[in-house]
């Protein structure tokens, strides 16, 4: 994991100088953890860590070891929302966080017992509009239709743990839909990319898994894709390359999500064994107005093709990012454009 917790007693005798002296520490922390580090490479392969702080004050008798814990993690929530290697301390308006917090993962609990969670499915294309797989996507829909953002639950999932429960779901459930597409004729070519997070891939028995929803659905694994991101290979990337390579021996393949986001692209893809990367759909989108981010994507799309890479690029919503994508010489796509996530008993592609 990569959250620690500190505790300081004796900090001040009034409020104000505990909120001081804790900043002071939090402060030095920063600077000190900041260094360089040299992770079992060369002195010149360094590595460098962004550290957010929250923080929560309290003296005798005031809050629970848990409720301070959630002011806390409150407050490095806002701390990673504006904009991250900053301070935040928790305070009462943030008290409403912690509360609504709390309510949704009671709902996700009750969703999870009840089965009520959904895959939808958004298209993937060829340069030539033709459908070559899809992306499946998890959806939480409530009562009346609505739905529970991803970016509110996604994130709950992967602190409660939860993540790794719906990640296996997901994976089975994509395993089983790729089962009935293999047994068409006219849909046996299509692939399904399921993403998958840092916590789940690091199960030891992720690997097993993976191998098992394969035999048991009986699928080609060359029609499955996994999606990461570069969270996933922080920290021991020797353990994420052996097991990237277990994974890819049973003929599955791997897409590096969010491509250009990161810190430490570049480095990793000399040794990790990608198939393909994603464009991130920032870029896709600000690429017709913004000349640094048509830059990326083009050096993007050069870096792959010195690399054997494909290519997709996420987020095409109109057709002149669409022009201006096929004229750089991208090879696949996905986006509003060609359709949006949708259940399976709504798909139209084949």
């Amino acid at each position: 994991d990569d959250d620690f917790a500190v505790l300081v007693e004796r900090i001040g005798e009034t409020e104000a100088d505990a909120l001081s002296h804790a900043e002071y520490v939090a402060r030095k922390l920063q600077r000190t953890l900041q260094q360089p580090y040299v992770l079992g490479g060369t002195e010149g392969d360094r590595h460098f860590a962004t550290l957010s702080f929250g923080i929560s004050l309290f003296h005798d008798g005031v809050s629970s070891l848990e409720s301070l814990l959630k002011q806390a993690e409150v407050a490095l929530y806002r701390a990673k929302q504006d904009g991250r290697d900053i301070v935040r301390f928790f305070n009462p308006e943030m008290q409403a966080v912690v509360d609504a917090h709390a309510r949704l993962e009671a709902r996700m609990h009750e969703a999870l017992e009840a089965n009520a969670f959904r895959l939808f499915f958004q298209p993937q294309v060829n340069r030539r509009g033709v459908v070559i797989g899809a992306e499946a996507l998890l959806r939480w829909p409530l009562d009346g239709g609505a739905m529970v953002s991803p970016a509110e639950f996604i994130p709950l999932a992967e602190d409660t743990g939860h993540i790794v429960r719906l990640g296996l779901w997901v994976l089975r459930s994509a395993c089983a839909q790729l089962a009935r597409w293999q047994m068409n004729e006219t849909t046996r070519h299509l692939k399904i990319a399921v993403n998958v997070s840092a916590r789940q891939f690091h199960q030891p028995d992720f690997v097993g898994k993976v191998a098992a929803a394969i035999e048991r659905h009986r699928i080609r694994p060359g029609g499955l894709e996994i999606e990461l991101t570069e969270s996933v290979v922080i920290g021991d990337i020797e353990t994420t390359v052996l097991r990237m390579r277990q994974i890819k021996a049973l003929g599955v393949r791997f897409a590096l999500d969010d491509f250009g986001t990161g810190y430490s692209s570049l480095s990793y893809l000399k040794r990790l064994p990608f198939d393909q990367l994603k464009i991130d759909q920032m870029f896709v989108r600000d690429m017709e107005k913004d000349t640094s981010s048509e830059a990326i994507v083009r050096a993007i799309l050069a870096l792959s093709r010195s690399l054997d890479l494909k290519v997709v690029a996420e987020g095409v919503e109109t057709a002149a990012q669409h022009e201006l994508l096929l004229t750089r010489g991208c090879e696949l796509f996905q986006g509003y454009l060609f359709g949006r996530p949708v259940p399976i008993e709504d798909w139209k592609a084949g």
